[in-house]
């Protein structure tokens, strides 16, 4: 009987079922996404890989004792020769699940974001140049044991120095919210100094005293230039809040401005405090101070805005002396003054309704109350329905606690002052930042 050679036979697909292809598919379905967004389509339609095989030798078995005439003869081999197998391997097209499409349009729409947010902060493939502000030691240090900060707080700081600077907590909770409120007050601006007048119809109230913490608070806090100009027709004392390095006024500034051409000639005017705040003193003679008029603040004006970021204005008593316009159109943002007693909220309520008739209603709603609670009367007033009539008027209001510095009128440490002062102070510095314009080009 011939020997039927199965090795020259190729051997066929089997069969897939219908439970094996399920199978199959959640197995794909499950596989985390590919770059590729159709895998099966970017494969070829066969990956038929042709394998040489050398068979093995066949054995031909036949009954014992037997040989094909009948007679009994012993077990014999047959070898047979060699033979090539052709192995095709064919894969389905998986299908993927719905879930797992949208993971991958999720994942490249994230993937071109990051890749926008890459570019712009390493200035690549961008047209618009970066200032040097750009370079910040947050971007351009690697974060590691040698150059990440030691950590700031009681705790942190104590585990830091039991590990040897091994192990490093991060600051504390409160250290944390200070930074945050700075990087807050430190907001750049593009467009020009902005100006924001500290006004009030009435006198006593702690106008000068406020102008001093909000100056104060912006400079310790910011990296640029900060000036507060007194610029009050009488006698102002602006000027008497910080040590005095020069005798130098608003007249001096006006009749000099054809002779400033730096920063440094016109340092040499003003005064500076261990903050960095610049005041520009008023004129103490009272017959010069009237002579301060609309034309002299703008060219003081004029001349802070090459050098400044921000500039204040102490206006002084009253909204209607003749500096008080020019200050006004200037203005990008206002702070309203108010002390506690009954009197004092209602002539602060009446300087908003002054402003609101005369065009400057925008104004009004972008405006901060500082309601100082040093003044007389305070103590016996409710001081939050005062709040609740402001709130309905004005963007925000700030307390200004009782400070024994501030209340002696003397000169003010900044740093000697109460926690609580200080804070109110820069909670005031954060509100005025956030209410100026970021870019007056937009």
């Amino acid at each position: 009987m011939p020997d039927k050679r199965t090795d020259e036979q190729s051997v066929p697909a089997r069969p897939v079922s219908a439970a094996a292809q399920r199978d199959h598919d959640e197995y794909h379905s499950e596989l985390p996404p590919h770059t590729i967004d159709n895998l099966a389509a970017a494969l070829p339609e066969s990956l038929s890989v042709p394998i040489e095989v050398t068979a093995m030798p066949r054995r031909a078995v036949v009954a014992p004792g037997r040989s094909t005439n009948g007679a009994v003869t012993p077990m014999t081999r047959g070898v047979s020769s060699p033979a090539t197998h052709t192995v095709e391997i064919s894969t389905p097209a998986p299908t993927r699940a719905a879930g797992a499409s949208s993971a991958i349009e999720s994942l490249s729409r994230t993937d071109t974001a990051s890749s926008v947010r890459r570019d712009r902060t390493r200035s690549e493939n961008t047209n618009t140049p970066e200032s040097a502000a750009m370079l910040t030691s947050d971007r351009l240090l690697a974060v590691n044991r040698k150059t990440r900060k030691a950590p700031q707080g009681t705790w942190p700081e104590f585990v830091y120095a039991l590990t040897l600077h091994l192990v490093n907590l991060g600051d504390s909770a409160k250290v944390q919210a200070h930074k945050e409120m700075d990087e807050r007050i430190r907001r750049q601006f593009e467009g020009g100094t902005r100006f924001v007048p500290i006004l009030t119809r009435k006198g006593g109230v702690g106008k000068t005293t406020v102008t001093t913490l909000l100056g104060m608070a912006l400079a310790d806090a910011r990296e640029d230039r900060i000036i507060a100009i007194d610029a009050n027709p009488d006698r102002g004392t602006l000027s008497e809040r910080v040590s005095k390095q020069t005798r130098s006024t608003v007249r001096d500034v006006v009749t000099k401005a054809a002779s400033i051409g730096n920063f440094t000639d016109f340092s040499t005017l003003v005064s500076r405090d261990e903050t960095r705040l610049d005041i520009l003193a008023s004129d103490t003679d009272p017959l010069l101070s009237e002579a301060f008029d609309e034309n002299d603040y703008n060219v003081v004006a004029d001349l802070a805005a090459r050098y400044y970021s921000i500039a204040l204005t102490d206006c002084g008593t009253g909204i209607v002396h003749s500096v008080m316009r020019a200050t006004l159109q200037r203005a990008d943002s206002i702070v309203i003054v108010s002390g506690g007693s009954v009197d004092e909220a209602r002539l602060a309520s009446e300087t908003l309704t002054w402003l609101e008739a005369n065009g400057y209603g925008e104004l009004v709603r972008n405006a901060i109350v500082a309601l100082n609670t040093a003044t007389q009367g305070t103590n016996l007033v409710r001081l939050e329905e005062i709040e609740s009539h402001f709130r309905s008027r004005v963007r925000e209001i700030v307390r200004i606690p009782y400070d024994p510095q501030l209340a002696a009128g003397s000169v003010v440490s900044y740093k000697d002052l109460k926690p609580i002062t200080r804070l109110a102070a820069r909670t005031l510095a954060e509100l005025v930042v956030e209410g100026l314009p970021a870019d007056r080009n937009l």
